[in-house]
């Protein structure tokens, strides 16, 4: 091992362990009572609960003062740089809902599990939060991986998890509420308006090596060739943890992209990004269009590794809304001045604000009732402005490119006038 691959190893060590340190310390923090909910969400008394037995029919943990769900991320291995924040978000979520009020009369309860970066932990401990536990819902998942391995459990157990992680779209599920974006509202997009607004005509394209990059690259290269009539020179996949990128970049500097189109997650991106600048490639230059580095990975990759760079998602910590600047106060005040938020961060919170409003439009815990009631509920709190559920079960939501500053942060550049309806399942993609 190289000097320079010590350093990227004891700086990636580093940078987990200061977000494990952080999560040690949430389950026995008073998040409402540290920032006061009641100034973000009105606060009320806990309404008369209606009886248990009424609305808990199915054997879930429910009691006459409180309702356990599940948190399921991963806090060790590669993907905890990028699922952390989502934990801190469903956290928030669950403390502001109690400063409020509850849900139904009751206080949520959580049961954290850590997944590990490892898909078949994920499936394991899906199963011990619905089988044992008997969650009334989970909040869970990043890496289209890990979700399908916890999908079959969760329809075996009928089990109801909320998945903030955008992602290549092609399901559907009784289950599963997508709280982030799927292919039409991200890939497709972003893709239309680089070529739109950057004259792109040929692209390169990176990936992790797993379902979602080489889903999403798929349908990036049948939009790109199929719809748009231009060029992939290149294309190619990195195992999970990976920090050897020379060669890949070798070739990009030979190929001469317009874009560099990169789907790479997790720790992997503080080396990709690291060594495409070493290599002299200045993305204030030369465009690179990202759908999965936010605000948490820059943390880790250093914003002066990736200025410059433009990243398609629904939401950015920049925005501009009295509901975003309520959101951003109360999750530093949480979890530290210096703390940042990213798309799946805000989508993760999102979920728990969700599911009450559902559960108490069903006057129910129970998970089909829930399924059944999830259609057009809406939440008008939410940090990005204001999403919805759609009959598929994902949400309507505004889509928006940023252009990455030196400071971390993004400067939107674009987002649609109006919500885009969520299509999972595009025509000519599949």
């Amino acid at each position: 091992m190289s000097s320079d691959d010590k350093r990227l190893g004891q700086g990636l060590s580093q940078m987990n362990l200061g977000r494990r340190q952080i999560l040690k310390g949430l389950a026995a923090m008073p998040v409402a009572s540290a920032f006061g909910a009641s100034a973000f969400f009105p606060s009320s008394a806990f309404a008369q609960a209606p009886a248990t037995s009424a609305i808990n029919t199915t054997g879930l943990s429910v009691t006459d003062t409180e309702v356990t769900v599940g948190i399921l991320h991963s806090v060790t291995g590669t993907m905890a740089i990028s699922e952390t924040g989502s934990v801190q978000a469903e956290k928030l979520a669950i403390d502001q809902i109690n400063a409020a009020g509850g849900v139904l009369g009751r206080k949520i309860k959580y049961v954290q599990e850590d997944g590990a970066s490892d898909w078949p932990t994920f499936a394991e401990k899906a199963k011990k939060l619905l089988v044992q536990d008997k969650c009334a819902s989970v909040f869970g998942c990043w890496t289209s991986a890990s979700r399908k391995a916890v999908l079959p459990v969760f329809e075996q157990y009928n089990g109801m998890l909320y998945y903030p992680t955008f992602y290549e779209g092609l399901e559907q599920s009784k289950n599963v509420i997508y709280t982030g974006q799927e292919a039409t509202q991200q890939i497709i997009a972003g893709l239309n308006w680089v070529v739109q607004n950057r004259g792109a005509q040929s692209f390169y394209l990176l990936g992790s090596d797993y379902i979602w990059p080489r889903t999403s690259n798929k349908i990036a290269r049948k939009h790109i060739e199929n719809f748009l009539k231009l060029q992939v020179v290149g294309e190619e996949y990195f195992p999970l943890g990976h920090t050897q990128f020379n060669s890949a970049i070798n070739k990009i500097k030979l190929k001469k992209p317009d874009v560099i189109y990169a789907i790479i997650v997790g720790g992997s991106n503080v080396a990709f990004y690291k060594q495409l600048k070493a290599a002299g490639i200045d993305l204030s230059k030369q465009t690179l269009l990202t759908i999965s580095v936010t605000e948490d990975e820059i943390l880790g990759i250093g914003g002066e590794n990736i200025a410059g760079a433009l990243a398609c998602m629904k939401y950015f910590q920049s925005l501009d809304n009295p509901n975003n600047k309520a959101f951003v106060e109360a999750f530093k005040t949480a979890y530290g001045p210096n703390m940042v938020i990213g798309d799946v961060t805000q989508a993760a919170y999102l979920g728990p604000w969700l599911w009450k409003l559902t559960v108490e439009k069903a006057g129910s815990f129970d998970i089909d009732k829930v399924a059944a009631a999830s259609p057009g509920v809406a939440f008008d709190k939410a940090p990005e402005g204001y999403v919805r559920i759609h009959e598929n079960h994902h949400l309507w939501s505004k889509t928006r490119v940023g252009k990455a500053r030196p400071d971390g942060q993004f400067d939107v550049l674009y987002e649609t006038a109006e919500l885009v309806e969520p299509d999972p399942f595009p025509k000519g993609y599949q």
